[in-house]
């Protein structure tokens, strides 16, 4: 069994500290600390720390080189879910079709054009039409092709609506 170099409450101290590290900050910690600890300095940290070996090495290697710790960002460019525009390119003609038959505009200006439906209602169509999406994604198509929220129309001024003080 594996005595600890540190007392409880510093332990407990240390923990809190981590948990409010970010990522890349978590793993320099860890491996600073594995360092201070000397033999059998990595397996404590990663017991206490609650991380993998593989993320403290990376710490190590993060310490050691120079170049990481003048970095910014905590991830690589370029992680991450890829859009559904990208992973599917059917879906822009699902939803193309979807809208097609609510679809409005103003006749003297082409760009200008809106859709009656609800994102919702959108989405569960294109679901329906073996295109399952979700409403933030139904919003990115609708940026994508340049629909606006329709405005309500005032034709007269409320002063002079004859129904106005009714």
């Amino acid at each position: 069994m594996m005595t600890f170099p540190y007392p409880v409450k510093t332990e407990k101290q240390m923990k809190r500290f981590y948990q409010s590290l970010s990522e890349k900050d978590r793993r320099r910690y860890a491996a600073i600390e594995s360092l201070k600890s000397g033999h059998g300095g990595k397996t404590y940290l990663c017991t206490l720390s609650d991380c993998d070996i593989k993320t403290l090495n990376q710490g190590l290697a993060d310490i050691e080189n120079d170049e990481a710790s003048g970095l910014s960002r905590i991830r690589q460019p370029g992680g991450g879910r890829k859009k559904i525009l990208e992973q599917q390119p059917d879906v822009d003609e699902v939803f193309l079709r979807v809208i097609q038959e609510h679809t409005a505009g103003l006749p003297t200006d082409e760009t200008v054009k809106w859709t009656c439906l609800s994102r919702p209602r959108i989405a569960e169509l294109m679901g329906e039409a073996g295109m399952p999406v979700s409403i933030p994604v139904v919003e990115q198509l609708l940026v994508w092709h340049d629909f606006r929220k329709r405005l309500a129309f005032k034709s007269l001024p409320g002063g002079q609506h004859k129904d106005r003080d009714a």
